[in-house]
């Protein structure tokens, strides 16, 4: 499993002009599930979200949580994550899941993270979005729960 997370100050995602999600600050995550993917790499991704310290304390060192400061989350799915553009010049989504098994590991990262009382928008999975945000920092992080150890 892939996320790339984004500390933002705001941010918006659209489905022909509709909006369907919008926090403030808070992170932006990106989430791309691999065909391997399994509950142990839900864990480690819903974990290092939630407890990735990369907001500012009082002396302006990346030190807290999205759960310390009670930001938002918007989740969005995006299988481009698994391209491979290794050959060629075209992406191959090869390594990327299924539909119906990203949607059901999208959804329960979701699940997870909500329950740790936390605002979570999402986008709609499958659609054509427009994600409109401002990065704050800028600060950009990239998980890859196959990298974990």
């Amino acid at each position: 499993m892939r996320a790339v997370v984004q500390r933002v100050k705001k941010c918006t995602v659209r489905i022909n002009e509709r909006i369907c999600g919008r926090i403030d600050r808070g992170l932006l995550v990106y989430l791309g599930v691999g065909e391997g993917d399994t509950e142990q790499d839900l864990d480690y991704i819903a974990d290092k979200v939630v407890n990735l310290r990369i907001f500012p304390d009082k002396q302006d060192k990346m030190n807290l949580s999205v759960k310390d400061i009670h930001a938002e989350i918007l989740i969005v799915s995006q299988f481009t994550l698994f391209g491979d553009s290794r050959k060629g010049r075209r992406p191959s989504y090869t390594d990327a899941a299924s539909p119906p098994k990203a949607a059901e590991y999208y959804n329960r990262l979701i699940d997870r993270i909500k329950r740790q009382n936390l605002n979570v928008e999402t986008g709609e999975f499958a659609a054509r979005m427009d994600v409109t945000y401002t990065n704050s920092g800028p600060v950009t992080i990239l998980l890859d729960s196959e990298r974990r150890f």
